[in-house]
């Protein structure tokens, strides 16, 4: 009788464990929504993205996702429906937003037509900036930190920039300064991740600053452990090998300026306290610094471009925290020789590459990407604000930077390191 009791509670137990696992995987994979998307970097026909269709065969998997393919090739064709249903609410380009934030009310948009479909041959363009990241990351020769660690060993924090839509199979990596405004506003309206008096948002510029860049906005790759535990890192690299994934890049230099202008040329209360004060004390030798920012710029007290070039050089800052991630290196932020991106976006062609990207989305049809700020930061500002930047700084602050210029094909400025 003992043995048969056992038996019993051993079937139950095996059981319940069953059901956890497949709700697990059902809940993290998002099969209501589910839309799944292969890599679209393999060669293919212009203007078509490879997926897997209800019916269509899959890839050789390991048995766990082959019964994860199983699981979700049996909703693929009710999605696919329920797909074709949304897009058919085209959103119209919306008349210009109230701008109630300081930086774009500042900086303002740019309303005035872009020609995006002009005779860059993206799919080409594509091909070459993945060729160029996978060949340095592949070159042994080319060293920076972190280069060779694998994705199991990122810690779950440093993955907090990857954000997941999956109802349309979607991973987008932000970075600071890179249009990620924007991007995050049209990963919400996709992702349907916030709701205005109960409905989603359509129009990405409908949605407030703040909500943008509210970290419980987003699901992110970071946030997995808590909802999963061990079957985390799992899940990730499963939506990692289906979902498609872009990141839009800039030059740093450029970056760093946008950042500085960004954080220390307008008034940011935070960044005054956290960052602008130790500057201060540290580079310009001020003592008793107002404890406001508004008062700091009322007694002209402002960071300098060169004090802040000597925050990024000094070595007890990352001693102190890692960089801000506004100014921290992208292969820091989205891990590139890790992750193997199917778009890498520039914002030098931004309006090219976003309509290209939505487009092999099939998203095009649900939103537009939204306009750029009018004085948006340019490359031909970098000779003026470097001018009264010691040499040795500059080419100290390139080598910082370096693995950025090289992965993702920005020249090296030899006119700034060059006397």
């Amino acid at each position: 009788m003992t043995k048969a009791r056992l038996l019993r509670l051993s079937v139950v137990l095996v059981s319940i464990f069953m059901i956890l696992l497949i709700i697990v995987y059902w809940d993290n994979v998002g099969t209501a929504h589910f839309y799944l998307h292969t890599s679209f970097s393999r060669p293919h026909s212009p203007g078509a993205i490879p997926g897997i269709t209800a019916g269509g065969d899959w890839e050789a998997l390991p048995e766990v996702d082959e019964f994860l393919a199983k699981l979700l090739s049996s909703n693929l064709k009710q999605n696919s429906s329920t797909s074709r249903k949304t897009e058919q609410l085209l959103v119209q380009g919306s008349s210009k937003p109230v701008v109630s934030n300081l930086e774009e009310n500042v900086r303002g948009y740019d309303w005035s037509t872009h020609n995006a479909r002009n005779s860059l041959d993206q799919e080409k363009l594509q091909i070459e900036r993945q060729r160029t990241l996978r060949e340095f990351c592949a070159n042994s020769s080319f060293a920076f930190p972190t280069k060779e660690r694998s994705f199991d060993d990122i810690p779950n924090y440093e993955l907090n920039h990857l954000i997941v839509d999956d109802r349309h199979g979607i991973i987008y990596c932000y970075v600071p300064k890179v249009a990620c405004t924007n991007w995050k506003r049209v990963m919400i309206v996709l992702s349907e991740s916030l709701l205005d008096q109960g409905v989603p948002y359509r129009n990405p510029l409908d949605i407030p600053r703040e909500h943008v860049h509210n970290t419980s906005t987003h699901l992110t790759f970071n946030k997995f452990w808590r909802r999963y535990g061990k079957f985390s890192r799992h899940l990730m690299k499963i939506k990692l090998k289906k979902y498609t994934k872009f990141l839009f890049v800039r030059d740093p230099f450029v970056r760093l300026i946008s950042a500085f202008r960004s954080k220390f040329e307008l008034e940011n209360e935070e960044f005054y306290r956290r960052f602008a004060v130790p500057m201060l004390k540290l580079y310009s030798n001020h003592t008793n610094l107002p404890t406001s920012v508004s008062e700091a710029f009322g007694a002209g007290l402002r960071v300098s471009f060169s004090d802040f070039i000597q925050y990024l050089l000094d070595p007890r800052t990352e001693k102190m925290a890692p960089f801000n991630e506004h100014w921290r290196q992208v292969y820091r932020l989205c891990h590139p020789c890790q992750i193997d991106y199917d778009f890498i976006g520039k914002l030098e062609t931004l309006d090219e590459d976003a309509a290209y990207l939505l487009q092999l989305l099939k998203v095009d049809r649900l939103l537009r990407f939204p306009p750029s700020y009018r004085n948006r930061t340019a490359s031909s500002w970098e000779d003026d604000w470097f001018a009264k930047i010691p040499l040795a700084w500059r080419q100290q602050l390139y080598k910082l930077y370096e693995a950025d210029f090289v992965l993702f094909g920005y020249p090296k400025p030899e006119n700034l390191l060059k006397d």
